[in-house]
């Protein structure tokens, strides 16, 4: 039992029958209040009477099963995916175990909406859709009143908080700056953590840092519940987070914190600044490119080859380009390969066409993948040193394509026949969300490459039925990773969090590849797996903060019995009243 909740609850066994059940003081009332208490229907008669709430419900006592019916039929009567969003929120803020159990039996049907895509619409619509607060609003006008924000958390959440997601709504998946309505993604995300890896909603915490919008349709809409200016920059927004994280360590001591779709400079400025200061780790940059590691080493397998043989062009060089060329180049280091020739291996293209070394003014990030422009003399233009990504695929004849620059239909036809003329099987990845950001839809590069590509994607896809097969998309879903990549730390107790973790984490990913069993089969498993993935990723990534120093040495079974003693399982358990002395 968690320490932390011993204040609403305890969990107790029963002398005679070792049963559990739930002690608490609370009165009725406060039970059905609280979203972490409540049952609904689903109280027994006994409990019924002793907590005083007859005549407060409708008589029949509902079985937990007939109620998760009633409430997925309400939740299949809806007719868009915005209403079913605000359903599922609806039931969370009311009753959680019922949105869990919920969500643990339509995992698959139900991530998409309490996630990508649909959180993005539900982001942009946060202000008109605004029922109930969830989670704590940092406002930069506040900044000086963080001692009386923080203290107003309830005392059983602030004294056992596990699991912080925190952004500043200024890139919401590829949709840009939607300021205060960027708290739907630490929301979901938090949802993510409990469904897929068992953290207690309990000890989650999603927090927005208001610090202003530079969209003016927000700023214009009377409806905006943000704070109404521009955003903050430079050294106020520094001393803004500087203030933010002196509070999160003084209340927050061994919680993990999760930077979630802050801008490119400053997700990379934030994670370098704070990682050897907090645990912490951000999953647009290490989590997307564990998981996308992890597809492209089981695309590789299917091919029989290595992947520091692959020749990789990455169109996008943001947050998550970044994360997934560290990811790569680790990894084709282990197989051998120097860093140098690891970098040499991928191809960078941006809004500027290919990075390369005769471009002026190149990022930190960009300048260690730039190629030698002198590798490009036989392109067709040698006037003009911007070379597009056709002229790049051409050139390189890469053999893996993947897409995070949020431009629609980027990999058109061409692009991809190009490719395919000089690859059997190439392996392409349009990673970025939501759908309508897509850079290929899937049943398009299947055409376009005669049903040879090995295709995952950023947003969940239906089945492509090609020449008489029935391909399965995987989804490129950084679920698949930074739930076990959080239990694996909390279990270990780690005090940092490692750029080895996530090598940890996508290799452990890779073993459970549905393509080791069978060629044709998606590159990554099932979604209603995620759990028992979780459960890998974290042993993995337990295992590696001792390795690394960053955890205490425990035993391996110490760990796994760690790991499943903090896998909490959304299920009613007879409630009894606690006796006061």
């Amino acid at each position: 039992m968690e320490p932390f909740l011993t204040s609403l609850f305890a969990i107790r066994r029963d002398a005679t029958s070792s049963e559990e059940y739930l002690e608490t003081a609370l009165s009725g009332h406060a039970l059905l209040a609280h979203p972490m208490l409540n049952k609904g229907s689903a109280f027994t008669d006994a409990e019924r009477q002793e907590f005083g709430l007859l005549g407060l419900l409708p008589k029949n006592v509902t079985a937990p099963d007939t109620q998760l019916q009633r409430i997925y039929g309400n939740y299949r009567a809806k007719t868009t995916d915005l209403e079913r969003y605000m359903n599922l929120s609806s039931l969370q803020d009311r009753n959680e175990t019922a949105f869990y159990a919920l969500l643990d039996a339509h995992l698959a049907e139900m991530m998409p909406i309490i996630y990508t895509p649909v959180v993005g619409e539900a982001c942009q619509h946060y202000s008109r859709i605004y029922r109930r607060p969830r989670g704590l609003f940092v406002s930069y006008p506040q900044r000086h009143d963080l001692d009386a924000i923080f203290a107003n958390l309830p005392d059983a959440i602030a004294g056992g908080v596990q699991v912080i997601v925190v952004t500043d709504g200024e890139r919401i998946l590829g949709l840009g700056d939607l300021g205060v309505g960027g708290m739907g993604i630490s929301i979901g995300k938090l949802a993510l953590y409990t469904v897929c890896a068992g953290i207690h909603p309990a000890a989650t915490l999603p927090i927005v840092l208001d610090v202003g919008t530079d969209n003016h349709a927000l700023l214009d809409d009377p409806l905006y519940v943000g704070w109404r200016h521009e955003r903050v920059r430079g050294k106020e927004y520094d001393d803004f987070l500087e203030a933010f994280i002196v509070a999160v360590q003084e209340r927050f001591p061994r919680a993990l914190l999760q930077w979630e779709d802050f801008a490119k400079n400053n997700a990379t400025k934030l994670l370098d600044r704070y990682r050897d200061r907090l645990c912490s780790f951000n999953d647009d940059i290490q989590g997307t490119g564990a998981v996308t590691c992890s597809a492209v080493l089981a695309a590789v397998t299917v091919k029989r080859e290595r992947i520091r043989d692959q020749r990789i062009v990455l169109l996008g060089a943001g947050s998550a380009a970044n994360g997934i060329c560290a990811q790569l180049v680790a990894a084709m280091m282990l197989e051998g390969a120097s860093e140098v020739e690891a970098r040499g291996n991928l191809y960078l293209v941006d809004s500027q066409g290919l990075v390369h070394d005769q471009r002026e003014g190149l990022e930190p990030f960009k300048r260690q993948y730039a190629q030698p422009l002198t590798s490009f003399d036989a392109r067709e233009n040698q006037s003009s040193d911007t070379i597009s990504l056709l002229d790049t695929v051409a050139i390189v004849r890469p053999h893996i394509l993947i897409g995070t620059a949020a431009q629609a239909h980027a990999f058109d036809e061409a692009v991809v026949r190009e490719m395919a003329a000089h690859v059997e099987r190439p392996i392409i990845f349009p990673l970025s969300n939501p759908t309508s950001k897509c850079e290929a839809h899937p049943a398009d590069l299947i055409r376009w490459t005669d049903g040879r590509a090995l295709v995952a994607t950023g947003s969940p896809f239906a089945d492509v039925h090609h020449d008489g097969r029935c391909i399965r998309i995987a989804q490129c879903n950084n679920a698949y990773i930074f739930p076990g990549v959080g239990l694996g730390v909390i279990a270990a107790q780690a005090r940092r969090v490692t750029d080895t973790m996530f090598v940890a984490a996508a290799r452990a990913l890779s073993e459970l590849s549905p393509v080791h069993r069978d060629p044709d089969a998606p590159l990554l498993p099932a979604l209603d797996e995620v759990r028992a993935v979780s459960r890998h990723v974290a042993i993995a990534v337990a295992e590696d903060a001792i390795r690394c120093g960053v955890a205490d040495a425990v035993g391996r079974e110490e760990l796994v019995q760690r790991i499943a003693a903090k896998m909490w399982t959304p299920r009613y358990l007879p409630y009894r009243r606690r006796r006061r002395d």
